[in-house]
């Protein structure tokens, strides 16, 4: 039986039910609505209180590229953060990241290194360093993450900011708005919908990162699981050796069920899914007593790997069309000032 903490594929998986009512202008989106005039009504007096100088938005001197959406519930935002810098790094240019580091339990400014403990730094901060290999820097105001980063690393060309969309605080040059395939779902505002803005709204680009857009304009990308898993030592497990072996999926991610069906989609037998809450810091976890291999994402990877060192992470390919990189090329080129490597 799978932990307490999560859900077998026979139940759902936690918070399936909001996410549901978002999709749709149903029963319970109904009896939200009154409280998302509410929630519209203070991000506009925030967004007025910006333009009026009351709060202020500080910029850095290089270019600074957001990476957000407008959903809750996870767009697919970490994938596209870890796309762009090494498309980056990969025309010479010096990239730096910052985040908030969702779900950590420090509270400070720090940067991310190899042996960081991803609960001290973030499971995604975590993820991109050890990805990308470029410098993170976590810190609950990302313009602090952004001045800790170029102190450190004073070559640093390009900042890109995972997720911050909604963070004012922090000026940005270029930002990038992530779709999943359900666009904007009810295209009503929290809580009874799954926009934390109005749609549309400005942005430079807007990248879909499911299968399926779910509107017209933007751009797509292609994702697709990798054809191996990979182990805690670094050694490379192909799938192919799991097919039809009972297997035990586990993910601590906003939409668990995708990546579910994506190993299902390459004929894996899932005998057991375990869903818990994004960021899981799995402190609490008890693995199932069963033999089953035990199967999950790279971002619960980096924590999962102190528990359950024999577990596999199965990483994500994700390749933004060409086209979307050429624009985000030449967005940057166009800045004032800026000079490429």
């Amino acid at each position: 039986m799978p932990s307490s903490e999560g859900r077998s594929s026979t139940g759902a998986p936690p918070g399936s039910r909001l996410r549901d009512a978002w999709l749709r202008r149903g029963p319970l989106a109904c009896l939200l609505w009154p409280l998302s005039l509410l929630y519209a009504a203070l991000f506009a007096v925030r967004g007025w209180l910006y333009r009026l100088g009351w709060l202020r938005s500080e910029r850095v001197p290089v270019p600074v590229i957001v990476v957000g959406n407008v959903i809750a519930g996870g767009a697919g935002k970490t994938p596209v953060v870890m796309a762009v810098v090494q498309h980056l790094r990969a025309r010479g240019i010096q990239v730096g990241v910052v985040s908030r580091g969702y779900g950590r339990r420090t509270d400070d400014c720090r940067e991310v290194l190899a042996d960081s403990d991803p609960r001290e730094v973030g499971d995604e901060p975590a993820l991109i360093h050890h990805a990308t290999k470029a410098p993170v820097f976590v810190a609950r105001k990302r313009i602090e993450a952004a001045r800790a980063l170029l102190a450190r690393h004073p070559a640093t060309q390009v900042v890109v900011s995972d997720d911050g969309l909604q963070h004012l605080a922090l000026g940005r040059d270029i930002e990038i708005c992530v779709f999943d395939d359900r666009g904007i779902g009810n295209g009503w505002r929290l809580p009874a919908g799954p926009l934390r803005e109005a749609w549309p709204r400005h942005c430079d680009l807007v990248l879909h990162s499911g299968e399926k857009p779910a509107f017209a304009g933007g751009y797509t990308a292609r994702r697709r699981l990798a054809d191996y898993a990979l182990a805690s030592d670094g050694q490379r497990v192909p799938l192919a050796t799991l097919a039809g072996k009972p297997l035990t999926a586990l993910a601590a991610i906003a939409r668990p069920e995708a990546f579910f069906d994506m190993l299902r989609a390459r004929d894996l037998t899932l005998a057991e899914t375990i869903a818990l809450p994004d960021h899981h810091d799995f402190d609490a976890w008890q693995r199932p007593t069963d033999d089953r291999p035990l199967i999950c994402t790279e971002k619960d990877a980096v924590k999962l790997w102190r528990k359950a060192p024999d577990a596999l992470a199965v990483p994500l390919h994700f390749a933004p069309s060409p086209e979307f990189l050429t624009a985000l090329d030449a967005k940057l080129s166009s800045l004032d000032g800026y000079q490429a490597a």
